[in-house]
């Protein structure tokens, strides 16, 4: 004599399955929280500087004179 388990069979295989994903999903959101709170999970990258930005650095720190400041701006405005 054969018993039929019909559909219930079919979770037996499935069930494990969903628990992963369903453990997999709350694992990943719990991450993307802590990132994303800055809870110091990780470091974030400092923005980069624009050409034109760390040509104002430079000059402000006296790496560059007036005459090759302006020089410099100009072709960096004209060539954007």
């Amino acid at each position: 004599m054969m018993y039929d388990y019909g559909v219930g069979s079919a979770w037996m295989v499935l069930m494990p399955v969903v628990w992963l994903v369903l453990i997999g999903a709350v694992v990943w959101a719990v991450v993307w929280l802590a990132r994303d709170r800055g809870s110091g999970g990780g470091q974030r990258r400092p923005e980069r500087e624009t050409p034109l930005e760390i040509l104002d650095r430079r000059y402000a720190l006296g790496e560059v004179d007036t005459e090759e400041y302006l020089r410099a701006r100009d072709h960096l405005i004209a060539h954007k």
